[in-house]
């Protein structure tokens, strides 16, 4: 099977995925900083490095197929800009370069629904790594989830009946699906479905897509093992 390279690989979403890669056969090699090493699911292959300093890593890129970008600053919320500049932006961008320079076919990056009225600066810094990602050349899929519940989020679940009652008014139906609400099973689903059929140019994934994935491809969509 293919291999794929993961930053972020030590979150809750980067566990579940590569749990999920591991089991359907893929050689995932999963980049951690020093002292974190043992946060990665076993099976992986540990990459020492920073996410932030792509010269610490961008040589044990090859010869993966697939670049999976989950690096992000925790609980994100307004007051956090600086840190996603610090942190998501110098990162994505690293990421990027790391990628194009290893020849990765297929960039796998998860930004965030937009627009939307609050979280500008988070925003604008996805915003911005998926502008270098187009200006790349790489082949990318970029999912855009409104917010993703998982273990210690789930207070939006408090926001559903409001949700539910703006999808069935024509004034906000439209925001209200693009800004909408993602489960981790449904964000891991559509992460390995990204992996198992690779886009060609640049693929958006809404709320809406990502809430519909499955890990099956359809006929002729998913490279062979051999590459043939």
């Amino acid at each position: 099977m293919q291999t794929v390279f993961v930053t972020g690989g030590t979150g809750f979403m980067g566990r579940s995925v590569i749990l999920q890669l591991l089991h359907r056969g893929y050689t995932v090699r999963a980049l951690a900083r020093h002292g974190s090493e043992h946060k990665l699911p076993y099976g992986c292959q540990v990459i020492a490095g920073s996410a932030l300093d792509k010269d610490s890593y961008a040589s044990q890129v090859a010869p993966a197929e697939t670049f999976l970008q989950l690096i992000g600053v925790s609980h994100p919320n307004p007051s956090k800009g600086d840190q996603f500049r610090a942190v998501d932006l110098k990162s994505g961008l690293s990421a990027v370069d790391a990628a194009r320079a290893a020849g990765v076919q297929h960039f796998v990056y998860v930004s965030v629904a937009q627009p939307a009225p609050i979280m500008k600066s988070y925003i604008a810094v996805r915003a911005e790594v998926e502008k270098n990602i187009r200006e790349s050349g790489l082949n990318a899929t970029i999912l855009r989830p409104g917010y993703v519940l998982g273990p210690g989020r789930r207070w939006p679940l408090l926001l559903k009946p409001a949700y539910w009652l703006m999808e069935r008014i024509p004034g906000t139906r439209d925001s209200a699906q693009r800004l909408g609400l993602v489960t981790l099973e449904q964000m891991v689903a559509a992460l390995v479905h990204a992996v198992e059929c690779p886009a060609q140019g640049i693929r958006i994934l809404e709320v809406a897509e990502i809430r519909g994935k499955s890990v099956n491809c359809n006929r002729g969509d998913r490279p062979a093992a051999n590459g043939k």
